[in-house]
């Protein structure tokens, strides 16, 4: 019988929505990683990586800390961003898939020496991207064709939810812009080349809570995820199994 993929999911208030996503596929259990539970240690068991959604990203980690007082931004753990850097550190190490989700996206870009946009409705004047009235807006993005999102989505635009007040500004190390919103809003990111590194797709929209789980940018998304962590798995298992169970299956 196959062991289920063990997807390490980083802690947020919203994290049952990313667990049950997951979970929902039938074939991976997922692992909490918090600052609070302190078990970083807990990533090495994992075949891949999501990053969730949440506070804003510390601007001191992208050079700018004085747009914390500039725009007034009151959502701000330094914990859970040192944590995660951790985290992301030891997916690269390893190569292991990574899926980053909203602030996800905006983390792995400042950790690769990128930067964001504080307050999109003050510097890009557009109000459809973070919440009214407590819910999603819905938009339009567009897929740069022959990106690893085209490839996985299958589709060259489509409608997305937003709910976030902050994007990705210059790219980080690597990294290149692959679909975009109204006013130029970064809506996807990927490797700007993709061979020698770990499979890695950012985006900025919530396919773990869109209304229509049948779109092409919510399931595919998390199919295409799980096969590159199966993918992983493959290749490395005789490393992570233990002397017992290598022995076993040979």
């Amino acid at each position: 019988m196959n062991e289920k993929l063990r997807i390490g999911i980083t802690s947020c208030g919203k994290y049952d929505n990313y667990r049950l996503w997951i979970e929902g596929s039938g074939e991976a259990e997922a692992v909490r990683l918090s600052h609070s539970l302190n078990n970083a240690d807990e990533f090495a068991k994992c075949n891949g990586l999501v990053l969730t959604g949440g506070e804003d990203v510390s601007p001191e980690l992208y050079g700018r800390p004085e747009y914390t007082r500039e725009y007034v931004l009151k959502e701000i753990i330094p914990e859970r961003d040192y944590f995660e850097f951790g985290v992301i550190r030891q997916a690269l190490d390893q190569k292991k898939p990574i899926l980053g989700i909203c602030r996800g996206l905006q983390v792995m870009n400042v950790y690769l020496g990128g930067t964001l946009i504080p307050d999109i409705p003050a510097l890009l004047h557009s109000a459809f991207h973070g919440k009214i009235s407590g819910s999603d807006q819905p938009h339009m993005i567009t897929i740069v064709p022959d990106s690893l999102l085209q490839l996985v989505s299958g589709v060259e635009t489509g409608l997305v939810n937003s709910a976030h007040h902050q994007s990705a500004d210059r790219p980080g190390k690597d990294l290149k812009v692959t679909a975009f919103g109204d006013t130029d809003i970064v809506e996807a990111m990927e490797w700007t080349k993709s061979g020698g590194q770990s499979w890695l797709l950012l985006i900025q929209w919530h396919p773990e809570r869109m209304p229509d789980q049948t779109s092409p940018l919510t399931q595919r998304i998390r199919n295409a995820f799980l096969e590159a962590c199966r993918s992983f798995r493959i290749t490395n298992e005789n490393t992570y199994l233990n002397p017992a169970r290598r022995a076993a299956r040979t």
